[in-house]
């Protein structure tokens, strides 16, 4: 295993009688930025402070560098974490918080000036070690925290909702923030988030949890395009998922009725014939009299305005559809009918998810 190269095997966990953890396999490549994207309660926070040393596992090993460090406490493993709340001192300057941690590990005073001043330019902080804390924006308080993990050159940096608390517009910023640390440092990221738009920018591969287990692990592109399970599509925003059963499968396409009665054409693999089935479109993949072998009759029930696009919903017999379009979308209005249509390769197969077995 490489300098910072993360593997977690077999990792449990219980509170009481809630099992946080369900024997979670992962690897993390040197240098890489994994995401572990999920809602609250899923086991990600748990599973990045058993990586941390901070939550003792029930079974289970992990391995950083190639070293089993599973019984090492935080202070003797290879990793610093920043937290959702920074914790940073408010008595200390921006140079002082950044300072503490070389302090404690006794460092020579000469070595730590030059050490935090680098650690701040690396957070584009420069020259602002002589201010206090209070002094600063929220966005500036994160990188302080950011300047204060990296300064000590953890082999994995873990970041636990770092973004959480700052609003839209420096959340945006900070995404390119934190992202290019990654690419300047070279060093592992392991993040934990619950922003699905956040994994989807920053990460090179995502393990979207749930339930304690990693349902979908790829790279941003692969779990926005092919989410395996109905809980990932959830979460990653396929709002069209209708229950089904399989009428028909050959020619590379199999075409399926919806229990509200609309025949579809799909030609996702592993559909069977007569098997019931989940499937799921975005959105976006809808349109209104476009191509496509899947064409649906309804009626517009309402509008959702969203600036750049505004998101119909559809009444088709029994179903609901919604379908993003761009722009204003004033030129319909509730009660027109509409024929909503698209491609046979926007229908997704959906499993019904039981944690992903990874190698």
């Amino acid at each position: 295993m490489g300098r910072g190269a993360v593997s977690l095997r077999g990792i449990r966990k219980s509170f009481g009688d809630v099992l946080a953890v369900r024997d979670v396999s992962l690897e993390v490549a040197e240098g890489e930025f994994v995401t572990l994207l999920g809602p609250s309660g899923c086991g990600k926070t748990t599973l990045l402070r058993i990586l941390a040393g901070l939550e003792a596992l029930d079974a289970g090993m992990v391995l950083i560098s190639g070293r089993d460090v599973t019984g090492d406490p935080p202070h003797r493993r290879p990793v610093n974490t920043v937290f959702q709340h920074y914790a940073l001192f408010p008595h200390r300057t921006v140079a002082g918080n950044v300072a503490f941690g070389l302090e404690m590990a006794g460092r020579p005073r000469a070595d730590i000036a030059a050490k935090v001043e680098r650690a701040l330019e690396m957070v584009r902080l420069g020259g602002m070690g002589a201010r206090r804390v209070d002094q600063l924006s929220g966005g500036q308080r994160q990188r302080v925290a950011l300047a204060r993990a990296v300064v000590l050159e953890p082999e994995v940096l873990l970041l636990d909702e770092p973004m959480s608390a700052l609003d839209r517009k420096l959340r945006e910023e900070m995404r390119a923030e934190v992202k290019g640390l990654h690419a300047r440092l070279g060093t592992t990221f392991v993040f934990v988030t619950h922003d699905q738009e956040e994994a989807l920018a920053m990460s090179d591969r995502i393990a979207v949890m749930n339930g304690g287990q990693v349902e979908q692990l790829g790279s941003p592109a692969e779990v926005y395009q092919r989410p395996r399970t109905r809980f990932v599509a959830e979460f990653l925003a396929v709002r069209n998922l209708l229950a089904a059963r399989v009428q028909e499968v050959g020619d590379g396409a199999a075409v399926l009725r919806t229990d509200g009665g609309l025949e579809l054409r799909s030609t996702a693999p592993g559909f069977v014939k007569g098997a019931r089935a989940w499937v799921g479109v975005r959105p976006e993949r809808l349109a209104f009299d476009g191509a496509g072998d899947n064409r649906v009759r309804g009626v517009l029930e309402d509008r959702v305005f969203l600036g750049d696009r505004s998101e119909w919903r559809v009444r088709a017999g029994e179903d609901v559809l919604t379908v993003s379009e761009s722009g204003t979308g004033e030129a319909r209005k509730t009660g027109d009918a509409v024929t909503v249509t698209f491609p046979a390769d926007a229908l997704l197969r959906l499993e019904d998810g039981a944690g992903a077995k990874l190698s």
